[in-house]
């Protein structure tokens, strides 16, 4: 068990970023005062660790030369179970993914990689605040907070500064308004990210997980034209009722700023209609046999039978050399105990308003 409290981090998200994307991404925002030792802390640590960045970005920039599959992207809104799918899906070794700690430390990995991650497994909390899953330094987690270590351009900037949730929502969530240096930045962020994944680990083909991916179809094809997709849809009621309870306990947590919390019920809904527009017009892109869509509920109801489907579809490959792995992860979470929830008239008319789209086309009701 890490000896650090989630609800009460002294210093900042941040705390893994490199120069650059620091002072842009502090630039002209408004630290309050409650919360500018975080600051102070997280200036303090990174100084110190800046001449090891160095010496990793050195490595990074003589890495031989090497062609990767295009990776495989797990999408759909916040709580949809793209982490449960995720956890199934990297029992196959075939698969590298972003880890816990490359999240905090993207920019640690090629260079001192054993004596930091010890580091940070002693001080690293042993279960998310928010739900009680389990955290350790090499469980399969999304990008984009290690994404917000490496460049102004992701979405999870919000979590510091809610404030300006509207601008990052539009402007590195959605990428409208963006310059074709903004999007080559990102692009080049997400690359380094896949890369130095496959490096450490040794591994051949990327499983991203990574919800605000949803949104960035088209710039993820862009990239790898051959890229394939495993869209999770689930209830809407349940997936606004979570994302409201999930992102406000790690607001709340990693704020540097007021946390307008009776605002922020209409910026989820916001972002799922935003998410969901954008997966559905932008899903035309993607080549034939490269998308599969399945419901959470179904995937949960048999995992391992909804693995194959996924591996046929997609053809990931031998689906029966990895079943006894899958098998034997799906055993281990049986009767784990999930959040039951209780929707009430106001969450129902706001989630019939803000989602009615996705309750018809899914056919979902309570």
């Amino acid at each position: 068990m890490g000896i650090l409290n989630f609800e009460k981090l002294p210093v900042s998200t941040l705390i893994g970023s490199d120069s650059k994307t620091f002072e842009r991404v502090m630039e002209g925002v408004e630290v309050e005062k409650q919360y500018r030792s975080k600051i102070r802390t997280t200036r303090l640590v990174r100084k110190l660790l800046s001449p090891f960045y160095n010496i990793n970005t050195r490595r990074y920039n003589t890495l031989p030369e090497r062609e990767y599959p295009a990776p495989v992207f797990i999408i759909g809104h916040w709580r949809s179970g793209t982490t449960f799918v995720h956890n199934v899906l990297t029992q196959d070794k075939q698969f590298g993914y972003c880890t816990t700690y490359q999240t905090v430390f993207p920019h640690l990995m090629l260079w001192g990689y054993r004596l930091f991650r010890t580091i940070v497994k002693f001080f690293m909390p042993s279960t998310r605040a928010t739900d009680k899953m389990e955290l350790g330094v090499d469980i399969p987690q999304e990008e984009e907070i290690a994404l917000s270590n490496m460049t102004p351009m992701a979405h999870y900037h919000f979590l510091s500064f809610p404030q300006r949730i509207d601008h990052y929502r539009d402007h590195c969530l959605l990428m409208n308004n963006t310059t074709a240096e903004e999007r080559d930045e990102f692009k080049a962020a997400l690359r380094k990210l896949v890369r130095t994944s496959l490096e450490v680990q040794h591994k051949e083909v990327f499983l991203s997980k990574n919800p605000p991916h949803t949104a960035r179809i088209k710039t993820i094809l862009e990239m790898w034209p051959d890229a394939k997709f495993i869209y999770l849809v689930r209830n809407p009621y349940t997936v606004i009722k979570s994302t409201r309870d999930f992102f406000g306990k790690t607001t709340r947590s990693t704020t540097l700023q007021h946390f307008d919390e009776e605002g922020f019920e209409e910026q989820v809904l916001k972002t799922y209609k935003a998410l969901y527009d954008s997966y559905e017009r932008d899903k035309s892109l993607i080549p034939e046999g490269n998308l599969i869509e399945i419901r959470f509920e179904e995937f949960e109801a048999d995992p391992v039978e909804n693995a194959r489907k996924i591996y046929e579809k997609l053809r990931l490959g031998d689906f029966e050399a990895v079943r006894p792995a899958m098998e034997k992860y799906a055993g281990t979470k049986r009767g784990f105990k999930k959040n039951r929830y209780q929707y009430d008239p106001h969450t129902v008319e706001l989630v019939e308003k803000w989602c009615g789209e996705a309750l018809h086309k899914w056919d979902y009701h309570l």
